[in-house]
């Protein structure tokens, strides 16, 4: 069973809408039967809504599930009411971030492209910080949750079970000066030495890469289960969008994998990064 509490209830809507379209049946309908409003059964369906257990047991008799199935439904139920660790930071974390976060911590496979700053879970404090503060208007208080968030979150790449973990970043984010000289060659070692670990691979789309895929920031994140399908996330400064459909999923990957095509080999990726580090130390 999945680990967050996000994914636990990721996973129940997927099997919920599962079990409603091998009945052949519209929310309208399940809702009549169950003499609830059609809108409630799409709720639970796409995870916008906590889900009791109870609901769960009344769909699962409506569609004649086994007992397996059903005590194992409203056992995710029961867990996805659990609060993550990232929660308890309040305002320092948004509510669409609080989701990307909970999946994150459940992905085995995460492929990310950024083209304007370096990965979050590559970040140091004083990075991160800079970025926070400048952009976005935000308590001091809540600038320090949100940095200490993305801070435990890093601890997922140094865990046993690792996600496969493979960021292309772009030339600019490189050589962009965040704060100042010495907050960017520490950052920098810090890439270095994250890229050290079995499980992440990075490369730099460099400025003379030619033509290559255009888009903006993107991560894609695959899970262990074939049940839970892979997503898609983007985000931007006050909302984010999740894509599931295998139509984005294919097309994303298509777009990863030209990026990945067009950019630097890890070596000399790494060689480019350790460069621009001397740059910084003069």
């Amino acid at each position: 069973m999945a680990g967050s509490p996000t994914a636990r209830r990721r996973r129940l809507s997927i099997e919920l809408k599962k079990l409603r379209e091998m009945s052949a049946l519209t929310c309208a309908q399940v809702g009549q039967a169950l003499d609830w409003s059609g809108s409630k059964v799409n709720r639970m369906e796409t995870g916008s809504g906590r889900v009791q257990p109870s609901d769960v047991d009344a769909l699962c008799r409506f569609y004649g599930t086994s007992d397996e199935l059903r005590e194992f439904l409203k056992s995710l139920a029961r867990e996805a009411k659990t609060r993550g660790w990232w929660q308890v930071h309040g305002a320092g974390v948004p509510e669409w971030f609080n989701i990307y976060i909970g999946l994150e911590q459940d992905a085995s496979t995460l492929r990310q492209y950024q083209c304007e700053v370096l990965p979050g879970l590559m970040q140091t404090e004083a990075y991160a910080r800079e970025l926070h503060t400048t952009g976005a208007h935000m308590s001091a208080e809540d600038i320090d949750r949100a940095v200490r968030v993305r801070l435990e979150r890093q601890e997922m790449l140094t865990r046993p079970d690792a996600p496969e973990a493979w960021f292309v970043v772009n030339e600019g984010a490189v050589r962009n000066v965040i704060g100042d000289r010495e907050i960017m060659r520490e950052q920098l070692e810090r890439i270095l030495e994250t890229t050290e670990l079995p499980s992440v691979t990075l490369q730099v789309l460099p400025f003379d890469s030619g033509t290559y895929p255009a888009t903006g920031s993107f991560t894609m994140l695959g899970f262990p289960a074939p049940e839970d399908p892979d997503l898609v996330y983007r985000d931007g400064i006050t909302d984010a969008v999740y894509l599931e459909g295998e139509h984005h999923v294919r097309e994303y990957t298509r777009a990863f994998d030209g990026l990945r095509a067009a950019a630097l080999s890890p070596q000399r990726s790494a060689r480019l990064v350790q460069s621009v580090v001397k740059e910084y130390s003069k």
